[in-house]
């Protein structure tokens, strides 16, 4: 079984089990959180598609902590110009382990 859920505007699709790393909560290392965004559930047989959220589906996941990210890096070029801007940039994240998928009704 597997699902699709949103988290500030993006969609990762998780299985039980899994861990993923979302853009970063500010809920502390070890609690638990329900995410009730859930855009699609699927299990062998069945899908269940939201419109948009899918009524009554819950996943529930564990904080395993905070960090950021490995660095990105901006360069701007313009040629025969000597302009030449190189900056970096590192994006927080909290990773969750899904410990549950609730399908609802």
């Amino acid at each position: 079984m597997y699902a699709v859920i949103e988290s500030s505007g993006m969609q990762f699709k998780v299985r039980e089990g899994d861990t993923v790393r979302v853009p970063l909560f500010d809920i502390p290392p070890g609690n638990k959180i329900n995410i009730d965004k859930v855009l699609m559930i699927s299990d062998d047989d069945n899908v269940k598609i939201g419109r948009p959220y899918v009524e009554g589906a819950v996943v529930t996941a564990e904080v395993l902590g905070a960090g950021k990210d490995k660095k990105a890096i901006v360069f701007k070029f313009r040629r025969r110009v000597k302009y030449r801007v190189k900056k970096g940039h590192r994006q927080n994240f909290t990773e969750l382990k899904i410990s549950g998928i609730n399908p609802g009704s």
